[in-house]
């Protein structure tokens, strides 16, 4: 099922508006993030200039901003490609996203005023009722959304800004290794146990809770490498 901005794009292109480089780097992240598009696949512009309608300067503008949230490699007189995390690099991005999400939820345990505790519950029961209608796609976007919503309550801006950019990046990992045939990497009760421990204030449990949240997170991966055939006409969507 197309997602609601796909079929946009389609109405726009038949409408013979232009379409953004904001809107393909979300439809490439999207395929992404739902594992359409493996680690390693091959992104050749001409390809994404015919697929979406638009002249190059966009989608190296798209590429560009891609390359920036972790979700391609860039490198010059080179095709860019969907981005291949090593083994080590992955290790190393949970390790580092467990020191300083665990940090964050530390400083805001007991501190957060009741509409941002509000708001991250929503995101929560959002996330459970996507998963339990089969949306994963929503489902990935509220869980985000609660992350970077701590992230931004941060009473630190620079660990904030670091939690940012560190679940940018293991979202983007989670996506490309998820275990094969694991329909979603939902774990029931785990963030409505870290909201539990934000809102009791005790600063070492809800490190804790985030700590095994993201330990068991890191245990749905299936890290490999290789290189699959990809039709990026048919996954992107040939609009035309």
């Amino acid at each position: 099922m197309m997602h609601d901005w796909s079929t946009g794009l389609a109405t726009k292109r038949k409408g013979g508006e232009r379409i953004t480089d904001q809107e393909i780097v979300e439809q490439v992240r999207h395929a992404v993030l739902m594992q359409r598009l493996p680690p390693g696949t091959r992104l050749p512009e001409v390809t994404l200039c015919e697929v979406f309608g638009v002249s190059r300067s966009v989608v190296r503008k798209a590429l560009t901003r891609l390359a920036s949230n972790y979700v391609v490699d860039q490198r010059p007189n080179q095709v860019c490609r969907v981005r291949a995390p090593s083994v080590e690099e992955t290790r190393e991005t949970f390790d580092a996203r467990r020191l300083v999400e665990g940090e964050v939820v530390a400083l805001l345990a007991g501190t957060l005023p009741v509409e941002s505790m509000a708001e991250l519950e929503r995101l929560a029961r959002l996330e459970v009722e996507a998963f339990e209608s089969g949306d994963e796609s929503a489902r990935i976007e509220h869980s985000l959304s609660l992350h970077f919503t701590l992230a931004k309550r941060s009473p630190s801006r620079v660990l904030g800004n670091m939690l940012t950019d560190l679940v940018l990046r293991t979202s983007i990992v989670v996506a490309l290794y998820k275990r094969g045939g694991l329909g979603s990497c939902y774990l029931p009760g785990d963030h409505d146990d870290l909201l539990a421990q934000l809102n009791k204030g005790d600063a070492q449990d809800a490190r804790l809770s985030l700590h095994r949240h993201l330990d068991n997170l890191e245990a749905l991966l299936e890290l490999s490498s290789g290189e699959s055939a990809i039709d990026l006409k048919s996954i992107l969507g040939q609009l035309a």
